[in-house]
């Protein structure tokens, strides 16, 4: 509904500012407040310093954190690959197949991530596919999650995609690979940008399945922040999922970088 009056238009900022206020500002500074904390029996934190962050950055907490990178690095650039792939092979197939392909792609997203993980468990715990107890079924399990959402932003970008760019290199010899090598992955870079942002954001804070799959020798950050809240040290967590939101938002800064500049080519 369109707002023409200043009173209206007030109310209506107004109210979508406490909404973002209450819904994402609050929680965040206080998981901020709490890792600066050294206690908190009042309606404010007291005692503030920097030592849970010192303590964040050591240890197994660092390494939980360096695990997640890898997992988020390496599950969605799997992820990333596999959906353009699935979203270019679509493009060209019969209708009843690209319907099915987006139903198969999209499953993960109306499933639990725990039915995912225990999925997984369960199929890759056994041989051929011995993957139970290794870092590669967290990994297979981060790029199921995230593998519906890079599926949907090539296909998307596939669809607004003007088809006179292929027809004009087609028309002047180009063959199949050249054309997608040369001028359809070119154009497709803003889209793949942004799937791998959102994969990598995704992964991060993925916990469902990654409790599920997880081995002793591969704990991603969230399961250790996970563990930390349930044995009571709630500051700690707190700090450790502070250097989480710090280093996801560092990485999607990157990405949305390295997106920019492809879009400008």
């Amino acid at each position: 509904m369109l707002l023409w009056s200043r009173q209206s238009r007030a109310a209506a900022l107004t109210i979508f500012g406490i909404v973002v206020l209450v819904v994402f500002v609050a929680p965040i500074a206080t998981v901020v407040a709490a890792a600066v904390a050294g206690s908190w029996t009042g309606p404010l934190p007291s005692n503030l310093g920097f030592q849970h962050l010192g303590d964040a950055l050591s240890g197994d907490n660092v390494a939980s954190l360096s695990v997640s990178l890898q997992t988020a690095i390496i599950g969605g650039g799997l992820a990333l690959v596999l959906g353009t792939w699935a979203a270019l092979a679509a493009r060209e197939a019969p209708m009843w197949l690209r319907r099915t392909t987006d139903a198969v792609f999209h499953l993960p997203i109306a499933v639990p991530s725990v039915a995912i993980g225990l999925g997984l468990l369960i199929a890759f715990n056994s041989r051929p596919l011995l993957l139970g107890g290794t870092k590669w079924i967290v990994i297979l399990a981060h790029s199921v999650l995230v593998l519906a959402f890079a599926f949907s932003a090539v296909s998307a970008a596939l669809d607004r995609l003007d088809p006179a760019y292929r027809q004009a290199a087609e028309s002047l010899g180009a063959g199949p690979l050249r054309v997608l090598v040369q001028v359809t992955l070119p154009l497709l870079l803003p889209a793949l940008g942004a799937a791998a942002g959102l994969a990598v954001a995704l992964s991060m804070g993925e916990l469902g399945a990654t409790v599920m799959v997880y081995p002793a020798t591969w704990k991603t950050l969230p399961v250790s922040i996970f563990g930390l809240t349930d044995r009571g040290q709630v500051f700690l967590a707190a700090a450790n999922t502070t250097l989480l939101l710090l280093v996801t938002l560092v990485a999607l800064l990157v990405l949305g970088r390295i997106r920019g500049r492809a879009a400008l080519r």
